[in-house]
């Protein structure tokens, strides 16, 4: 099994990273604190976070829909067989 670097994290723990992230973001846009400039660049970064969470849901709720779905026999098409004589 192939480690993995120090650098790369499971998206479980990017995900909870950025929301993480997200949330301290809200809460000092929230404080009112931030000057126009600097609440712009927090919007943009947020927008960013939000779509990276998004998508670690999305792809969560797919690997569950595989795990959970069993496969449907009248859907299931056979591989092709190679060729006997390999050509």
């Amino acid at each position: 099994m192939a480690k993995k670097s120090p650098n790369e994290t499971s998206p479980v723990a990017r995900f909870e990273q950025s929301l993480e992230e997200l949330e301290q973001l809200v809460g000092k846009m929230e404080a009112g604190d931030m000057s126009l400039e600097q609440s712009l660049s927090a919007y943009e970064r947020g927008v960013g976070l939000y779509r990276e969470c998004q998508l670690a849901l999305e792809q969560a709720e797919l690997r569950v829909r595989l795990l959970s779905d069993p496969a449907r026999p009248e859907t299931a098409e056979p591989f092709d067989a190679p060729p006997a004589n390999g050509g």
